[in-house]
């Protein structure tokens, strides 16, 4: 069966006729008998007493009545939550967001978009650069921000900005001048995003070039935010990287110092989505929405790869 045949079966019995189910259809009265009759045809049964003038249910026309009921209410309400999603008056986005986003001008994306669609729910999950690109592999997110490298299988990429990534220590003899590689090992090593280790795109560029120096890191303490690993440098403890937009922001303890890396390593921010997939229209806005406000002109934090959307996301977000 078809929803077409259903619809035509449903109106048939509810209105009486098929001549006023084809009137409603749009079709001819033909067209709508045939529809019902093929019905009738695969399943070998009547659907209809004819005759009279007016249509009468059989058993199997009485048994079959409800669901043709409950299938056309799911369409009419799949049509409905969908247009509702097109138009802003209902649904929900589903997006990853950067663990770090309040050092990026993001935390107020909820409520920025918030205010041009207030019917429309809010998903934002902050993850790992790994895990947000799993989600929108997997179709549990529709897009995300995130850092690269990451596996690119399954995924559109399109980097947007850069953030250099700079050293800091309680030490200032320690951040006196760039950083070399080779003397990353001569203090105790604080890293951030324990569960993902050498994984994470920040720390696997470390590691790589550490290695192209003969260096093997091993950090002496692994926390999960970044906040905890400046925390622990500011008592003295060790030693660490961090985003250069978090050694410049406010809450940055005055008694840690920074300084460059001799060989610079950067955190590359990008918006990601499904190969061949079109994000839905709410989707599309907070996208783009949150890749105005991560390059924003105001940030002053990092430099700017691709000011303008390209053409295939851009369309995706009309």
């Amino acid at each position: 069966m078809t929803i077409t045949q259903i619809r035509a079966f449903y109106l048939a019995a509810t209105l009486g006729s098929f001549t006023a189910a084809a009137e409603y259809m749009g079709l001819t009265q033909p067209t709508v008998s045939e529809l019902v009759k093929k019905i009738e045809e695969s399943y070998q049964i009547s659907l209809f007493v004819r005759g009279g003038r007016r249509l009468v249910l059989t058993t199997a026309g009485q048994t079959l009545l409800p669901w043709a009921r409950r299938l056309l209410d799911a369409e009419l309400g799949a049509d409905s939550a969908l247009h509702a999603l097109n138009t802003g008056e209902g649904g929900t986005v589903s997006f990853g967001i950067l663990q770090n986003a309040s050092y990026y001008l993001l935390s107020d994306l909820a409520t920025v978009f918030h205010r041009s669609y207030p019917n429309v729910r809010v998903r934002l999950v902050g993850q790992n650069s790994f895990e947000v690109a799993d989600a929108v592999r997997n179709g549990e997110l529709e897009a995300g921000l995130l850092c690269l490298p990451i596996p690119a299988e399954g995924l559109q990429i399109r980097p947007l900005m850069r953030h250099e990534i700079v050293w800091a220590s309680a030490d200032p003899e320690r951040c006196a001048t760039a950083m070399a590689i080779e003397d990353i090992p001569k203090a105790p090593l604080i890293l951030y995003d324990a569960h993902h280790g050498w994984n994470d795109p920040t720390r696997h560029q470390l590691a790589q070039l550490a290695q192209l120096h003969g260096i093997t890191l091993e950090p002496k303490m692994e926390v999960e935010s970044v906040d905890a690993a400046v925390s622990l440098v500011a008592s003295g403890l060790g030693d660490t990287i961090v985003p250069k937009a978090v050694a410049e922001s406010d809450t940055f303890p005055s008694t840690v110092h920074t300084t460059k890396l001799e060989e610079p390593i950067y955190d590359t921010f990008a918006l990601v989505q499904r190969t061949n997939w079109e994000l839905s229209p709410m989707a599309g806005h907070l996208a783009d929405l949150a890749v105005t406000m991560l390059t924003s002109s105001d940030a002053g934090l990092g430099e700017i790869l691709q000011p303008r959307m390209n053409s295939s996301i851009a369309g995706a977000m009309a």
